[in-house]
């Protein structure tokens, strides 16, 4: 149900991460039931993630439809879903708090859609998995390491914000270095 009418009720713009930015925002109000009643505000902001805007404090939402073909893995999946994938497996190391994970998260949300039949993507939170933390050495955040048949593939680790353009120059040659075509 959507209301622009009750004083609670304000519009703000969103705009999804896959509009590029020339392109018209949407302006969207949605009811949220929660207690006591309210109307709450959905926005993308301006690194593509969703925001919830209530009473001018942004709240990050967690949307399961948007997560496409990222799965989210623990330490007692990761030995099946990473070292042991029969497919490369690009595993990212975020934290909810860290804002160049949000902000590259609209171009991992592309990277897995658009090589989805070459690669699979999973993500990792970095504070309730800290054993894979010490284990792989993650000092920066996000971190990008590339598996291929239980092995870190070398050179493959990446850390920091990156472009969906120099996602795509960073992965290309190591998927042709790994013979996945």
């Amino acid at each position: 149900m959507l209301s622009t009418s009750t004083p609670s009720s304000s519009s703000y713009i969103l705009r999804p991460p896959f509009l590029p930015p020339s392109e018209p925002p949407v302006v969207l109000s949605a009811v949220v039931r929660i207690s006591p009643p309210a109307t709450l505000s959905l926005v993308i902001d301006s690194i593509g993630v969703p925001q919830v805007l209530t009473k001018g404090r942004a709240r990050t939402v967690i949307c399961g439809a948007a997560g496409g073909g990222i799965a989210e893995v623990d330490e007692g999946r990761f030995s099946e879903a990473v070292l042991r994938s029969n497919v490369p497996v690009l595993v990212e190391f975020v934290a909810t708090w860290c804002g160049p994970c949000r902000l590259i998260s609209p171009a991992m949300e592309w990277l897995a859609q658009e090589y989805k039949d070459r690669l699979k993507v999973v993500k990792i939170d970095h504070d309730a998995n800290p054993k894979l933390i010490e284990e792989y050495k993650v000092y920066g955040l996000p971190t990008l390491i590339l598996f291929k048949d239980g092995e870190e593939v070398p050179d493959s680790r990446r850390e920091g914000a990156i472009t969906k353009a120099k996602l795509k120059e960073y992965l290309d040659p190591l998927l042709a270095s790994i013979s996945v075509s």
